[in-house]
């Protein structure tokens, strides 16, 4: 077995920069007791100080952007500018949640007064959400910095208080390297506590760090059969963890009759290519008329694949799509350009009717990562109504519907709630917006937890825990819940919320 980790380049199939040696379990402990240790200093630093600490670190990477790209180019052939898009997402995630820290109704910090004339009597009650402690985050392998190193789990739990360890991917070890180098050098010229923020490599290593008794919660992002492998070990420990995954999701989309025009292809078709369908927010299942399927066809025989980030992927890709191709289960619409690359697929368009695909729903709702989509033909949109609920949970639900579908439309995304955690219309999953109203999370498989986010402000939750201080004196509690409200942030008191 290598005791290192290599990253590839996957347009030619070369090693990639110099190998990052694995960690071992001795050398984990190490690093997670380390941010033990940091953590009870982090945890007590000011939200506002915080805040500021998490803004050099963007302010660092956005310094370091043009090494950080062409390093992650190299190993993810994502392009230029689809990275330099991400790097910028990604220093942005750090600077809203430096301004969740300063808003501060992140803690919901809520006071009783003393009530001794109701049954029970009430006592004096403060409660407010504190952070958890040691997080380890599991870096994805198709967003090199977003969902990565510095990416929105490592932001949020920072900004929690949390102290973090992240599990590098191994499709772009040196992209992680260099992005945690610029981490650490920040984290320190800021004043944050040493050890608050480290790096681990190897895939026995996130086996030790789930195990890790210093670990408190978990965030992954990745397969559904990692995930679960994971989520697995994080409940079996003696003393089970949180484990926040994001793993697989298909995407329903629905195109209602008025909305099948030959406009919509064009805008599919980029949706379906986008980062070679690398997304996971890719919409690789359609549900529209018969008469569309020719022009959506159409677009995706004009649009070009390219490199997948890694050979297995790759492999995985084409032996999912060959198997579907190959049964009587759905026929091949139409196959976009392969480019000559190492690691490179072609987008591919299938199709089967609404009652094939319902009797055969598990199959046909497997994910094909990569740039393939199936569409189900129907012919009334009630059709769909009973097989849409049936869908397993996914992060996102679709509706494309002219004014005359507006009455199906509001039927489809009843239904759609049920399965998908956030429902759009008349544009394209692709592309999640990191804001104060995003939800990014979804019924299982999509994610292990259905009421957390992995993306936006309330991303923040999955790493703070509730406490209540029961009649202490105001001079002892944490400044959000003492009386004069020193940090001016929004509070419940006896129930009504009050905004200094």
């Amino acid at each position: 077995m290598s005791h290192v980790v290599q990253g590839y380049n996957p347009r030619t199939g070369e090693p990639f920069g110099e190998p990052v040696a694995k960690t071992p379990d001795s050398e984990v402990d190490r690093i997670a007791s380390a941010a033990a240790t940091a953590f009870s200093a982090w945890s007590v630093v000011p939200a506002a100080d915080r805040a500021v600490v998490l803004e050099k670190v963007a302010d660092a990477l956005d310094a370091e952007s043009s090494l950080l790209v062409e390093t992650a180019d190299g190993e993810t052939a994502l392009g230029v500018p689809r990275l330099t898009t991400e790097l910028k997402r990604t220093t942005n995630q750090l600077r809203l949640f430096a301004e969740v820290l300063r808003e501060g109704s992140y803690v919901e910090a809520t006071l009783d007064s003393a009530n001794p004339d109701i049954i029970p009597p009430r006592p004096v009650l403060r409660r407010v959400l504190r952070p958890l402690g040691t997080v380890a985050v599991f870096s994805a392998s198709n967003f090199p910095f977003a969902f990565s190193v510095a990416g929105g789990d490592t932001a949020s739990a920072l900004a929690s208080g949390c102290s973090v360890v992240v599990k590098a991917h191994s499709a772009h070890p040196s992209t992680s390297r260099e992005t945690a180098r610029v981490v650490v050098d920040a984290l320190r010229d800021a004043g944050a506590p040493e050890g608050v923020f480290g790096i681990v490599y190897g895939t026995e290593s996130g086996v030790a760090l789930v195990k890790h008794p210093a670990v408190r919660a978990v965030g992954f992002t990745g397969s559904t059969g990692g995930g679960r492998a994971l989520f697995d070990l994080a409940q079996g420990r003696p003393d089970p963890i949180p484990f926040y995954g994001e793993l697989g999701s298909v995407n329903p989309t629905v195109i209602l009759p008025g909305a099948a025009t030959p406009d919509i292809a064009a805008g599919f078709a980029q949706s379906l290519t986008m980062g070679v369908g690398q997304f996971c927010t890719n919409p690789g299942l359609v549900f529209a008329p018969e008469s569309i399927v020719p022009a959506l066809g159409e677009a995706v025989a004009a649009s070009s694949g390219g490199a997948m980030l890694n050979e297995r992927m790759c492999d995985s890709y084409k032996a999912g799509t060959d198997a579907l191709a190959a049964s009587d289960l759905a026929s091949v619409v139409s196959s976009g350009v392969r480019p000559d690359e190492a690691w490179a697929v072609a987008p591919l368009l299938f199709s089967t009717p609404v009652k094939v695909f319902e009797e055969n729903l598990e199959k046909l709702t497997e994910e094909h990562f990569g740039p393939a989509a199936l569409v189900v033909t129907y012919s009334e949109p009630s059709e769909l109504h009973s097989v849409l609920a049936k869908l397993p949970g996914t992060l996102t639900g679709t509706v494309h519907a002219a004014e005359s579908d507006y009455a199906e439309a509001g039927a489809v995304a009843e239904i759609l709630r049920h399965v998908a955690g956030r429902i759009i219309f008349n544009a394209w999953p692709t592309g999640v917006a990191v804001a104060w109203g995003q939800h990014h999370g979804g019924p299982w498989p999509s994610t292990t937890n259905p009421l957390h986010t992995s993306v936006g402000a309330t991303s923040i939750r999955r790493w703070i825990a509730p406490v209540t201080y029961q009649s202490w004196p105001d001079a002892l509690l944490p400044p959000e819940l003492q009386d004069a409200n020193p940090l001016g942030i929004p509070r419940r008191v006896d129930g009504v919320l009050v905004v200094d």
